[in-house]
């Protein structure tokens, strides 16, 4: 009895250090990536890049951040090289940045924002992957909203080095030389968290065979994230109505962005533990959430815009924490890194969608034009979420 509490205890400890290097891997990416991104808009301008180009490579950006993890998780289950491409991932995702340093003319510094990009969509279903199969002796959930909480720390540390580097006086090309440093931490904590990776994935994934097809829950699953997604705005359209409507004088709105993030942080290690708990039905916060930030935002007074911004903030959160540990509960071991592509391309396609749809209703009618799309969303969300939660019954995952 005592040699089994010993051994479990020791795989207990082995998964929180697992866990807790690679949340410091995302700070440290995060700070990297961000960072570039927060003055990437100005540098392609400087260098002599049109405002439709830099359009263009912002979204052509986030469709591939999202677009090729549906395949990057394919390849992961194929090959079973979760490490290798993980790694490989991280390394064009963070070098990519300082590189920007050296970019001469618009087209070199647009080619390596895009590198970026794609390295993270190569990494991340990977990445997602090897958490979830550690995590179980922590728990899934709390162990997702960790790794959210420190990825939110490296978002806000990244571009707050940036203001630091410009205020005083070093330029666009030493703000992106300086992001060599947390690059390079990011690949050697990345290799700490390699060697001390718990083996437990690797049980995990012999379990069922390797054969073996996404569920009906999982499908399920998705449906739900994606309507919700849908009918979630998205920051930039939030931000759009505040300056439009000068409901909040212009230095307040990324500091309200802050809000969300620091928020985003603090409802992600909540929720997680939460999950623990409770499981898939936590997630029934995310359409009665949403709404009400929502709700908030369509009073257009400076207290509701604070309001709402904080609550779209928790939305956030557990979306990018217990939305994410639940794959793991509706997807087979094998098949994980296929999921977490799936699951993340239908995502950010939906979100796109509903971004652009809200933009467009917004244009024809203000925030107001927008609410039926929320709640037709959310609604549908309500509707896929529940149809999961029975299928994950039936099937006794849950």
């Amino acid at each position: 009895m005592l040699r089994f509490r010993r051994a479990a205890t020791t795989a207990q400890e082995e998964a929180w250090r697992f866990v807790l290097l690679l949340g410091l891997v995302s700070l440290c990416a995060d700070a990297t990536y961000e960072g570039a991104r927060s003055i990437a808009g100005q540098y392609l301008s400087l260098l002599g890049a049109s405002a439709t180009t830099v359009g263009i490579v912002a979204g052509v950006g986030e469709f591939l951040g999202y677009g090729i993890r549906l395949f990057a998780g394919m390849v992961a289950d194929w090959t079973g090289q979760y490490w290798g491409i993980t790694l490989l991932g991280y390394a064009v995702n963070v070098f990519a940045v300082p590189a920007l340093a050296l970019a001469g003319r618009w087209e070199v510094a647009a080619a390596l924002l895009l590198a970026e990009r794609f390295g993270k969509a190569v990494r991340t279903p990977s990445r997602d992957a090897l958490l979830s199969y550690a995590a179980p002796p922590t728990g899934r959930g709390i162990a997702f909203g960790i790794h959210e909480a420190l990825d939110q720390l490296g978002a806000l540390l990244g571009p707050l080095l940036m203001a630091f580097v410009l205020q005083m006086g070093a330029g666009y090309r030493w703000g992106f030389a300086v992001l060599g440093l947390p690059a390079v931490l990011t690949m050697v904590v990345l290799l700490a968290a390699r060697r001390h990776a718990p083996e437990l994935y690797r049980e995990e994934r012999e379990r069922v065979s390797a054969l073996e097809k996404l569920p009906r829950r999982f499908w399920l699953y998705v449906l739900f994230a994606a309507a919700a997604a849908v009918g979630f705005p998205h920051f930039a359209l939030v931000a759009y109505h505040v300056e439009a409507q000068g409901l909040l004088a212009e230095p307040a709105i990324p500091l309200a962005f802050s809000v969300a993030m620091a928020t985003d942080a603090a409802a992600a290690l909540l929720a997680g533990s939460l999950y623990d708990r409770v499981k898939l039905r936590l997630l029934f916060l995310v359409p009665a959430l949403t709404v009400c930030s929502v709700a908030a935002v369509v009073t257009s007074t400076p207290l509701g815009i604070w309001v709402g911004i904080g609550v779209w903030g928790i939305v956030l959160g557990i979306q990018e924490s217990v939305m994410r540990a639940a794959v793991a509960e509706v997807a087979p071991s094998p098949r994980r890194a296929s999921a977490y592509g799936v699951f993340n391309a239908a995502y950010g396609a939906a979100w796109m969608f509903g971004s652009g749809a809200m933009g467009w209703l917004y244009d024809r009618g203000g925030i107001d034009a927008i609410v039926p799309l929320v709640l037709a969303g959310q609604a549908a969300a309500v509707v896929f979420l529940a149809a999961t939660v029975a299928s994950t019954r039936r099937s006794g995952t849950v």
